[in-house]
C-alpha cells in the first residue's frame, strides 16, 4: 500500500516521503478500513514537519482524518463495506493515521458515514468542520440566538473558520468575519459573511479591561492576544467558543468581561469529543452545511503531495480545505 511515512534520523531529523508498505505492519486494532480521502491539517503540517512533540515513535503514518469503507471487522458495529469517517481520538499522533491505503483502528474511533454526504466530502468537512460545529453547538447551549446581533469568526480564511462562517450564515446568523488576507474577502462573502473586518482592527488591545460592546458570540480558531482583545468586546451574557491557537498559546487578559459582562469562554475539543456528540456534530453538518458552499472551499492533491504542503498550512498559507485522495 501506498503511505506518506515519517522517520526521525540519527541527527533527530524528522523528514516525509511517499513510500510502499506491506498492510502486515499496520498497528493494532479491530477494524481495518480501505482510505479514500483523508485531509491536511495543522497538525498534520506539525506530524510532516517533525514539530509539536505530537508523535513519540517513529517511523510514523500521519494523517488525523480519514474516510473509506471497512475492508475487515472484528467488532459487531461493523462490517465490510460499511462507509465510515474517523477525525481525533490522536489518530494520526499516537496512532497510525490516514495517509495510507488502509488503516487500522479501534471500532469506537469510526462513525458511520452521515447519509448524504460521500467520503469525500466528508473529508473536505474533516476535523476542521466537526471542530467549527462543536463550537457553534456550545454558542448555542449557551444561550446564543440569531437575535442578538453579528457572531464574529476568527482565523476565517482557514479550515475551521471557512466552515463555521458557512455554517453560521446557512443557519440564519449575521457572520462578521476577521482575516489578515485581503485577498480572501471575496471567498468569505461567498461564504455568506456580511462584514469583513482586518485582523489588525482585532488583535490590536489598547489595554482597557473592557471595550464597546459588539458581538453576541465569537468562533475563535485563533488564541493569544485576538482572543483577549475579543473578549472585551463581547456583549453582555454572550460567549466565545476557543478552537485554535494559530496566534499563540497564551492568553493574557482581566477577569473582568467574566465578572462585569458575564462573558464565557468555551473551550471546545474534538479530539476526544464523546461519541454521541460526535454524532450529533455528523449529523447537523450533513444537513446544515450546503454543499455547494464546501465544494467551493475544497482542494484536492496527492498523497505525494503532502511533504511539501506542510509548510505552507504551518505558515498560514492555505485556504479554505484541503482534501488528499488516497485510494
Amino acid at each position: 500500500m501506498k503511505a506518506i511515512q515519517v522517520d526521525k534520523n540519527d541527527d533527530g531529523k524528522v523528514s516525509a516521503a511517499l513510500v510502499d508498505l506491506d498492510p502486515s505492519s499496520l498497528p493494532d486494532g479491530d477494524v481495518t478500513v480501505a482510505v479514500d480521502y483523508s485531509t491536511l491539517n495543522y497538525k498534520d503540517g506539525l506530524v510532516l514537519s517533525g514539530l509539536g512533540g505530537l508523535v513519540r515513535n517513529y517511523p510514523h503514518i500521519p494523517g488525523i482524518d480519514f474516510a473509506g469503507s471497512v475492508i475487515e471487522s472484528q467488532n459487531d458495529a461493523y462490517k465490510a463495506g460499511d462507509k465510515v469517517v474517523l477525525t481525533g481520538w490522536r489518530v494520526g499522533e499516537t496512532h497510525w493515521g490516514g495517509y495510507a491505503e488502509q488503516a487500522r483502528v479501534n471500532a469506537d474511533w469510526l462513525t458511520p458515514l452521515p447519509a448524504g454526504l460521500d467520503p469525500r466530502q466528508a473529508m473536505a468537512i474533516g476535523t476542521a468542520g466537526v471542530a467549527a460545529m462543536l463550537g457553534v453547538m456550545a454558542l448555542e447551549d449557551a444561550g446564543m440566538n440569531k437575535d442578538q446581533g453579528p457572531v464574529l469568526v476568527t482565523g476565517a480564511a482557514g479550515g475551521v473558520g471557512s466552515i463555521a462562517c458557512a455554517l453560521l450564515a446557512a443557519t440564519g446568523y449575521e457572520v462578521e468575519a476577521v482575516t489578515g488576507r485581503e485577498s480572501s474577502a471575496e471567498h468569505l462573502r461567498s461564504l455568506g459573511v456580511a462584514t469583513i473586518t482586518s485582523r489588525a482592527d482585532v488583535e490590536t488591545p489598547n489595554g482597557k479591561p473592557l471595550n464597546k460592546e459588539r458581538w453576541a458570540g465569537c468562533v475563535d480558531s485563533v488564541g493569544g492576544g485576538m482572543l483577549a482583545n475579543v473578549l472585551t468586546q463581547m456583549k453582555y451574557g454572550s460567549s466565545v467558543a476557543a478552537i485554535g491557537l494559530a496566534g499563540g498559546a497564551g492568553l493574557d487578559t482581566t477577569v473582568i468581561p467574566f465578572l462585569l459582562r458575564g462573558v464565557n469562554l468555551l473551550g471546545i475539543d474534538s479530539v476526544m469529543c464523546p461519541a454521541p456528540r460526535r454524532a450529533i456534530a455528523w449529523q447537523r453538518l450533513a444537513s446544515e452545511l450546503p454543499i455547494n458552499k464546501l465544494e467551493a472551499m475544497v482542494d484536492e492533491v496527492a498523497l505525494a503531495d503532502l511533504p511539501s504542503l506542510a509548510s505552507a498550512i504551518l505558515a498560514g498559507q492555505i485556504q479554505g480545505r484541503t482534501v488528499v485522495r488516497v485510494s
